[in-house]
């Protein structure tokens, strides 16, 4: 059986620090990064590559679930996954949101950095007349 397929490079971009190649690994192309796509899908380049780029940040979103609440994942009952997915796609959201709203960097940052920046920050909670007041650390 004969399959046809073809390698499309998709971008080229800069490779901001060119020193983080391994040492003893040659690299053809040293200065940019090339995304590639090998494929047998009848789309021609103007198609193709809107779908890849959706596929890699799908995959982002998975690595960075498996990073937190889907490393709990599989437990022997169907129903303790099913909960645990329930609540690793709430707090994913929930945390993106709450990145989205801080700053342009924790817009793009990983769940991980949101989590270490605005999440995880101590805090001591002062009542008074009817209100809670959160006092936060100077930096």
């Amino acid at each position: 059986m004969h399959t046809t397929a073809r390698l499309i490079i998709v971008r080229r971009v800069k490779r901001l620090n060119p020193k983080s190649v391994p040492q003893g690994q040659a690299e053809l192309f040293g200065v940019w990064r090339h995304h590639v796509i090998f494929t047998d899908s009848p789309f021609v380049l103007a198609q193709a590559e809107p779908m890849h780029r959706e596929h890699s940040q799908v995959e982002q979103v998975f690595a960075d679930l498996e990073d937190s609440a889907l490393a709990h994942l599989p437990s022997g009952k169907f129903t303790a996954n099913a909960a645990w997915l329930t609540l690793a796609a709430t707090a994913y959201n929930l945390t993106r949101a709450a990145g989205h709203l801080a700053s342009v960097f924790h817009a793009r940052a990983r769940t991980g950095t949101i989590r270490r920046h605005l999440i995880h920050i101590p805090a001591r909670i002062a009542a008074g007349a009817r209100r809670l007041t959160l006092h936060l650390p100077q930096h």
